[in-house]
């Protein structure tokens, strides 16, 4: 007597359980897979792959003699860097 009552109320409950759940489920799946996808501006995920060039100066000494060297550094999307010496003068 037992299983048949508590039979009956689950058949019961999943009546009324059912039908809602089927209708939550259409309204997110409306929401969750959109037609047209706009963005606008560039992607953020390649903001960065652009290479970067820095001109710095620095003294250096060569032996007796001391150099102010202007220097440009590259830095590549690759993470390597390039260092190119620009100018160097002597300044003693």
């Amino acid at each position: 007597m037992k299983k048949l009552l508590t039979l009956s109320l689950m058949l019961g409950a999943m009546t009324f359980a059912v039908p809602s759940a089927a209708e939550a489920k259409t309204t997110t799946a409306a929401v969750e897979s959109p037609q047209i996808r706009v963005q606008i501006g560039r992607n953020a995920r390649y903001r960065n792959r652009r290479v970067r060039t820095y001109t710095t100066t620095r003294i250096v000494r060569r032996g007796f003699r001391t150099f102010r060297e202007t220097v440009r550094t590259t830095y590549l999307p690759n993470g390597r860097t390039s260092t190119q010496v620009v100018s160097r003068v002597r300044i003693r």
